[in-house]
């Protein structure tokens, strides 16, 4: 008995002193993030858009495995705004996720609120974005997560690393364009240009002379960090005649696979290496969109930035005027590249997946279309045939609450906030992918969320419908990563689509590209206690309603359970 007590000090003392050494790497970042209006000049006209610290794109920033983050924000702008820490897990910490009537209500103009939260077990890129309206145009910036100290990456050191961030640039207040889609019923107006790292490109008007420059030379592999942060456009991203090594994608290592070009759907990340092993010159970075809605309007703008040699860097009248060397861009509706590219991911390890499933959903996912309100004039009904643009899971098309978050509804547990009776399955079933009835294209609006208990094995086919009309989705599950486990076209059939299920080393994402015409299957374990938004990342058909939450219930003990929200969250 003495011995066995013994060894139990020696390995709870082990056991401390590994807690430590941990800990003792790890750092607290705090920062300010100040919101406010800017003056920024874009494609020769100057707007006042809400920017972060006075910077569009917002500050970097730079962490490492297992630091924590306290960010105070303050709200000097005339809208209500939240940040959400995209794909950061926030174990316990929903109060810190940033959905506006989600996890938090908003921080009103004049008020402030301080996100804390600890990033734990991520390594690679994620990015933040504000979670309010369509602040996200101007308001983002990329989270950049590095191995613990004595750790390195699981590929060579690279030479340099380089955010991209792609993004879309309306020449007018993003706030009053989904205003006036909002009132009118009508899909909002395209953006006029898309960015590299805030900066239309040298295509567009009064552009040239901002156009980013990405520095590489002869013989070094350097690491781009590469975040879909448009609103609501996947994009192409290709570099002239370079290949792209990719190894990590939101915040978790691949197994590296080599390819020209890149697909992103908005919300995700991707971290590739490129070697300077071309002639010295100057070579276009480019994207531009990849649209797969039929008969949509889209913004076909390319934007570019210039992978720069350094012997070969432009300090003559005669290298600034010689045009850097254009790639060949895939066509805006290349699904058969966007296939191939999404099917070559794959976990660096072999994957932890649930297999015993304790709830196996089947989420559909579309657009729709709602009558004309008899108390609306014929100008609040622009949508196809005097109709009113909508969107819905599952045929239930979100809303959010007004008065309370819904995570403060739930820890308060406030009456009448919201029901959870989402439902697992949609209410009827269909020819999803074909020709869909009328009468199906109005869905019902609620405030549903869907209950999971604590560690629960969840398994969700989330199938494109052809309502209005198909579309890749970029669905994004906030709190959690997931595993992607099969994909396809058509409808989902469970006797034959489940042989593609790959259970060995499927990626994991946090934001799932769902295939136009298509489905995709997903699995996680339920383990982090809270309200957890899941929304299609094209910011459109959120507003529409393209949304659910799950409501995941506390375990048992103090670390399954989710922390008292803080003093100063912000009132409704």
């Amino acid at each position: 008995m003495e011995i066995c007590k013994n060894f139990s000090f020696i390995f709870l003392g082990i056991f401390l002193v590994f807690c430590s050494a941990l800990s003792a790497d790890a750092e607290v970042h705090r920062h300010k993030f100040v919101v406010e209006a800017t003056k920024v000049k874009r494609l020769c006209k100057t707007h006042n858009s809400i920017t972060v610290n006075g910077m569009f794109p917002g500050p970097t920033l730079e962490i490492k495995n297992g630091d924590s983050l306290e960010v105070l924000v303050v709200n000097r702008a005339r809208y209500n705004v939240t940040i959400h820490w995209h794909g950061v897990r926030q174990m316990r910490t929903g109060w810190a996720d940033g959905p506006e009537f989600v996890t938090q209500c908003p921080i009103r103009p004049g008020g402030s609120y301080t996100y804390r939260f600890t990033v734990q077990g991520q390594e690679g890129t994620l990015w933040w974005h504000a979670h309010s309206s369509w602040l996200r145009a101007t308001v983002y910036g990329a989270l950049i997560i590095r191995p613990r100290d004595g750790e390195s990456y699981p590929f060579p050191k690279p030479k340099r690393e380089t955010p991209i961030l792609l993004g879309e640039w309306w020449d007018a207040n993003p706030i009053d364009v989904v205003r006036e889609a909002t009132r009118t019923g009508a899909a909002p107006n395209v953006s006029d240009a898309y960015t590299i790292n805030g900066q239309p490109g040298d295509l567009y008007k009064c552009s040239s002379k901002e156009t980013t420059i990405v520095p590489i030379d002869s013989g070094e592999t350097n690491l781009l960090r590469v975040i879909n942060a448009a609103l609501n456009q996947p994009l192409f991203f290709k570099v002239a005649n370079h290949k792209l090594i990719v190894v990590g994608a939101d915040a978790s290592y691949t197994k590296p696979f080599t390819t020209s070009v890149l697909m992103l759907g908005p919300g995700q990340t991707t971290d590739v290496l490129i070697r300077g092993d071309q002639k010295p010159s100057r070579y276009y970075m480019a994207a531009r969109a990849y649209q797969s809605a039929r008969n949509a309007p889209f913004d076909n703008t390319t934007t570019t930035a210039i992978l720069e040699y350094k012997s070969a860097s432009c300090n003559t009248k005669k290298c600034k005027a010689a045009t850097p060397i254009m790639p060949s861009l895939p066509a805006y509706n290349d699904t058969n590249t966007v296939t191939a590219f999404s099917q070559s991911f794959r976990s660096r390890e072999k994957a932890e997946v649930p297999t015993d499933i304790d709830e196996s959903l089947f989420f559909t996912v579309g657009l729709g279309l709602n009558n004309c309100p008899p108390n609306f004039r014929k100008p609040r009904c622009q949508g196809p045939n005097g109709t009113r643009f909508t969107a819905s899971m599952n045929n239930v098309s979100f809303v959010l609450p007004r008065n309370f978050s819904l995570l403060q509804a739930h820890q308060q547990g406030i009456p009448g906030v919201f029901t959870t009776d989402f439902p697992g399955t949609p209410p009827l079933k269909f020819d999803y992918t074909g020709n869909v009835s009328r009468s199906l294209f109005q869905p019902v609006p609620g405030t549903k969320l869907y209950k999971l208990k604590y560690g629960s094995r969840v398994q969700i086919v989330i199938q494109d419908t052809s309502i209005v009309t198909s579309e890749n989705h970029p669905i994004h599950l906030h709190g959690y990563d997931f595993y992607i486990i099969a994909e396809g076209f058509g409808n989902f059939n469970p006797k034959t689509d489940a042989s593609k299920f790959n259970l060995v080393d499927p990626p994991m994402r946090n934001t799932v590209a769902v295939p136009v015409n298509g489905w995709a299957v997903i699995r996680f374990v339920a383990d982090n206690p809270g309200v957890w938004l899941m929304h299609c990342h094209l910011d459109v058909h959120i507003n529409w309603g393209l949304a659910m939450a799950f409501l995941v219930e506390n375990g048992v003990g103090e670390l399954q359970t989710i922390q008292p929200p803080p003093p100063d969250l912000p009132f409704c």
